[in-house]
């Protein structure tokens, strides 16, 4: 199978490629290293050691074997767009080449306006290219969890059914989005089911929880690492949390710490999107898959952190709560199904407790680079005092 990874250079991307090399599959890699030139602006870096993109290609290729077809450029360029999918014809498109932090769309105006522009137009590009060039191609796409926010009612994959004035109907589930970013993943998950409806394209919508570790098999393997940041505008919760455990500082819970949110790990992530490739979606169909393992509150994972530090670094570590910076529901209900990837045959592999320990030794061994960016771990972005254009 020849698949197309648009966004190759990032955190997933890079882990999937490894995967799908490994596996025999022929890969086209897609990518206009948005995400570190975005990571630069911050005055931030991964702390993980990532290769100019040409070099870890190339020491891809020599460890696992087969080839990464290459091109630099920006999804939201449809002649460049255009010339990529008519050149290499892929059987399957992964688009994760999307502005990929909800704090960097809370800075500014600027920033809002290029992640909605951004995403969408990259994303009408793809299916546009998709229809005239490569009609039977399937394309999985990578939403997210965040695209439901948190309503008081139990979150299906996608559709429910509902009962209203005595009559019935099957509809998409209303979507709560909490930042431009989320925003611009529902408004794709709408373009994406009307190019379906319009052109009978095959499309996957993954709506992935949030994705922790610094591993997968390939990884630990070779040493390619997987970028791994720990900023407030593009590090998740968890890995500002383990470095600041290593480090000696406090983990600082985001508000009364009640938010909760769906995650798996990144050896598992890449373990489903495989199989959603593997087993695509059929003819006409659109077909939207809620992928995580299990949620937790922000206050279990600091607790976890706390356990497994205390453990590894030999050391007590205080958690502590900030105000949060965030405009979201501070305690709330959620139960969201996961359930069409395991009828497929999913079984998770890894679980948080276990990997957060692979973490924290992984952040302590590039601790150096840990230090560098410890300046940029506290929250500066506010919701509520997002720059406009006179800012």
């Amino acid at each position: 199978m020849k698949v197309a990874i648009l966004g190759i250079d990032g955190y997933i991307g890079w882990a999937l490629a490894l995967r799908l090399l490994r596996n025999g599959h022929e890969v086209v890699g897609v990518d206009s290293l948005y995400t570190r030139k975005r990571v630069e602006e911050v005055h931030s870096g991964s702390i993980t050691p990532i290769l100019d993109i040409n070099k870890r290609i190339d020491e891809a290729s020599k460890f696992f074997g087969g080839k990464i077809n290459y091109y630099q450029g920006d999804v939201n360029d449809p002649e460049f767009i255009y010339h990529v999918i008519g050149k290499e014809l892929p059987d399957s498109i992964v688009h994760l080449a999307e502005q990929r932090s909800a704090p960097y769309s809370m800075i500014g105006l600027r920033q809002a306006r290029e992640t909605l522009i951004q995403n969408m137009g990259g994303t009408i590009n793809l299916v546009y290219a998709m229809k005239d060039l490569v009609p039977k191609a399937h394309l999985l796409k990578l939403g997210t969890m965040g695209e439901y926010g948190t309503p008081n009612i139990d979150i299906p994959e996608g559709f429910f059914e509902i009962e209203y004035n005595g009559r019935k109907d099957t509809l998409p589930f209303p979507k709560f989005a909490g930042s431009w970013y989320h925003w611009s993943k529902v408004h794709d998950s709408n373009n994406l089911m009307f190019a379906n409806r319009l052109w009978g394209l095959r499309i996957t919508d993954v709506m992935q929880g949030v994705v922790y570790g610094t591993r997968t098999k390939e990884i630990s393997d070779s040493g390619l690492y997987t970028r791994f940041d720990i900023d407030e505008v593009w590090g998740t919760a968890l890995n500002r949390f383990c470095v600041q455990a290593v480090l000696g500082m406090p983990i600082t819970a985001y508000g009364r710490g009640d938010q909760r949110r769906g995650f798996l790990s990144l050896e598992d992530s890449i373990a489903c999107l495989m199989l959603g490739l593997e087993k695509p979606a059929g003819e006409n169909e659109y077909r939207v898959y809620n992928q995580f393992d299990e949620h937790y509150s922000i206050n279990e994972i600091a607790e976890f952190v706390k356990d497994g530090g205390e453990k590894i670094l030999n050391k007590e570590i205080e958690i502590s709560h900030v105000p949060n910076p965030r405009l979201e529901k501070e305690q709330h209900y959620y139960n969201p199904e996961h359930k069409k990837l395991r009828e497929l045959g999913y079984k998770p592999a890894r679980n948080l407790r276990e990997d957060v320990n692979d973490i924290i030794s992984d952040v302590q061994k590039f601790s150096e680079n840990a230090r560098k960016y410890r300046d940029r771990v506290a929250p500066k972005t506010i919701w509520r005092e997002s720059a406009g254009f006179l800012n």
